[in-house]
């Protein structure tokens, strides 16, 4: 869970023997009934990735329950349509590790913290569990561990974004693929081509 850099700052600020009994105690690796009810019930997550040089940190979102836990220590979430960049997706392709932070906004719940390696999905039964993923990142955590919630505001979402898929819904076009500049380099089978055409 610490490399020297880390080891080395907690040394001069004489922090290591809380480090060591933060990691003896907290740190896990299949999730809690805790960590699912925290998982499982967030419209979003952020997610960081890298591959050499080309570090990324990402906001994932969805309807509560787009991520699905399926396994003790692993999770699914699907990939929407997005920008076309692939930053995250392109990042685990050819660097599987990755770090999660699933957080409440609540200024009191526990935040979540996560590291392990990810595997992009891209066949059909996946795909079937998951509305309106163009694929789906499979994550299997190496450890899990909790984190204080003292410096986390209390916020109030006003409302749900109307773009996640969900059976039933068609979700609207973001403005950004009407830009002049975007609208004619959409990919020929973007969803929302027809609707930026208009």
């Amino acid at each position: 869970m610490f490399h020297d850099g880390m080891r080395a700052l907690q040394d001069e600020f004489d922090g290591r023997r809380v480090a060591d009994a933060l990691e003896r105690h907290r740190k896990h690796r299949e999730f809690l009934p805790d960590d699912i009810a925290l998982i499982t019930s967030v419209p979003f997550f952020f997610v960081a990735s890298h591959c050499g040089d080309a570090v990324d940190c990402s906001f994932k979102g969805g309807v509560p329950g787009f991520v699905q836990v399926v396994g003790p220590a692993a999770l699914e979430w699907p990939d929407y349509d997005g920008n076309s960049m692939y930053r995250t997706l392109g990042n685990i392709v050819r660097s599987p590790r990755v770090g999660l932070l699933f957080i409440r906004f609540d200024g009191a719940s526990t935040l979540l913290r996560m590291t392990g390696d990810a595997t992009l999905l891209r066949d059909a039964a996946t795909l079937a569990r998951h509305h309106g993923a163009k694929a789906v990142v499979r994550f299997e955590a190496d450890y899990v561990y909790p984190n204080c919630p003292r410096y986390i505001p209390e916020l109030q979402m006003v409302a749900a974004s109307p773009h996640p898929p969900a059976p039933g819904i068609t979700p609207p076009a973001p403005a950004w693929k009407a830009r002049d500049y975007i609208r004619d380099e959409l990919p020929a089978d973007d969803p929302h081509r027809s609707a930026v055409d208009d």
